[in-house]
């Protein structure tokens, strides 16, 4: 048989092997698909409600810590951090929160409105939001229901010569119901609110002190 007929058989039992391996997907191991989850989405529990005249608020960029702000969820247990294996945020933390943020300003309760720098409604005041902890903590070990810490600096000064309006930092620890995610995710999304209620309740009350534009 010629090197070149040999060549050629090779070459076609190894096409040959590929499109059977390409039917055959049962003869890999299946993991299971990672759980992708949201927070930010259950509505902020009224402070109390909105009188007077709304006024607008610009929000600088949010800074989130490093190691919490992508799509994975963070957890601390006896100072160890590590990732939540086989769990992901819908999308990353930060987005979320930002998306949280921007409904809390919405909502009915909140005198504040967003607003960019483009827009011709002038802002009051401009908020920055540091989010310093955002983490699941296992405080009574890695088998017990852990608590949800959300703890967010907020930084308010006043538009027209960057006076200091207010420093404050709000800080929600919620506990999970269980050690399972389903318990879990549902105490981010009330540490979210908390957090995301008080916040904009003191910046109503800051903005109401402010002269009228």
């Amino acid at each position: 048989m010629s090197r070149t007929l040999r060549t050629t058989l090779r070459s076609a039992a190894i096409a040959a092997t590929a499109v059977a391996l390409t039917g055959c997907i049962s003869l890999f191991p299946k993991s299971d698909p990672t759980s992708l989850y949201r927070f930010g989405h259950v509505a902020a529990e009224s402070s109390r409600p909105a009188t007077g005249k709304t006024f607008g608020v610009y929000k600088t960029p949010t800074v989130f810590t490093r190691s919490a702000m992508s799509d994975r969820l963070l957890s601390v247990t006896n100072g160890e951090a590590a990732y939540i294996a086989d769990a992901r945020w819908v999308s990353p933390a930060i987005v979320l929160f930002d998306e949280a943020v921007a409904r809390a300003f919405e909502g009915p309760d909140s005198q504040a409105r967003l607003v960019t720098r483009g827009e011709a409604v002038k802002a009051a005041m401009a908020l920055r939001l540091e989010v310093r902890s955002f983490e699941t903590d296992y405080i009574n070990g890695p088998k017990a229901a852990p608590e949800v810490l959300v703890e967010i600096r907020a930084v308010m000064t006043r538009s027209n010569d960057r006076a200091l309006l207010g420093d404050k930092v709000f800080v929600a620890r919620v506990k999970a119901a269980d050690n399972r995610l389903s318990a879990i995710v549902p105490a981010y999304d009330q540490a979210v609110g908390q957090t995301l209620s008080e916040i904009v309740a003191w910046v109503g009350e800051a903005g109401a002190k402010l002269p009228p534009s």
